[in-house]
């Protein structure tokens, strides 16, 4: 428990993985302008607290927690700091796009520790209070990728695909107990780490004929962890520009 959790219980809280840059932090603010306690999960610290003073620019509040999703005794520490959370957004993790020869099986595991596992460990240790509690919200990131043959992607794909599955385990195993369990599957969005041209060109196969800015996938990450998404679980939604509707 944290002080500011202890000083309103009422607050809700969310862990957000990944949350210093791109859709993570899009997500954390989005979350921190709705009222929500943010924790702020990533690696680099500076990156963190530039998040969290944006964060409190904006009246809003929350912590930066550091952790490597790709060490297990590091995603069990993440969890126990944070503890108790209202919202899981398990948006941390890597891409690699290349050709299938060029992966090398180091890269290839640290890919499906940090995209895959950590998600898995972190909802085995969080998800079963917020099943205790009867509430709770549960928002995986998946991908376009996970559901369109992309030359180049298939290890990446494979791990999206993997958290979509999961998302409908955990939904037939936590839902009956009230948390709500649901992925999105962005399509081409633009975020500081992207090659800007590839994006585009993806970005002009999608009915929409452009590529997403995060914001846009944020706005519906909260609404998944809302409370106005409380008939929604067990569900992948597609934020792709109309991509996988052809």
């Amino acid at each position: 428990m944290t002080e500011q959790r202890d000083l309103d219980m009422r607050q809700p809280t969310a862990l957000v993985t990944g949350a210093t840059s791109g859709i993570g932090r899009a997500v954390a603010m989005k979350l921190a302008a709705d009222g929500v306690y943010v924790y702020i999960h990533g690696r680099d610290a500076s990156r963190g607290a530039a998040t969290l003073e944006a964060i409190e620019h904006t009246g809003g509040t929350g912590r930066f927690v550091a952790a490597d999703l790709s060490d297990l005794d590091d995603v069990a520490r993440l969890a126990a700091d944070v503890g108790e959370v209202d919202v899981l957004v398990n948006n941390g993790g890597f891409s690699w796009f290349g050709a299938t020869p060029d992966l090398d099986a180091s890269t290839f595991d640290a890919m499906f520790a940090s995209n895959v596992r950590a998600a898995y460990y972190l909802v085995a240790a969080l998800a079963p209070a917020m099943a205790k509690r009867g509430s709770g919200s549960i928002i995986n990131l998946s991908s376009m990728a996970g559901q369109v043959g992309l030359a180049g992607g298939a290890a990446y794909s494979a791990t999206k695909a993997a958290l979509a599955a999961m998302t409908r385990a955990w939904a037939a195993e936590f839902s009956p107990s009230g948390v709500r369990v649901n992925a999105i599957a962005p399509g081409p969005v633009f975020t500081d780490g992207s090659d800007p041209q590839r994006i585009e060109q993806l970005g002009s196969t999608t009915l929409l004929n452009r590529a997403a800015h995060v914001d846009e996938i944020a706005e519906v990450i909260a609404f998944l962890a809302s409370p106005k998404a409380s008939y929604i679980t067990g569900t992948v939604v597609a934020a792709d520009g109309g991509r996988t509707a052809i």
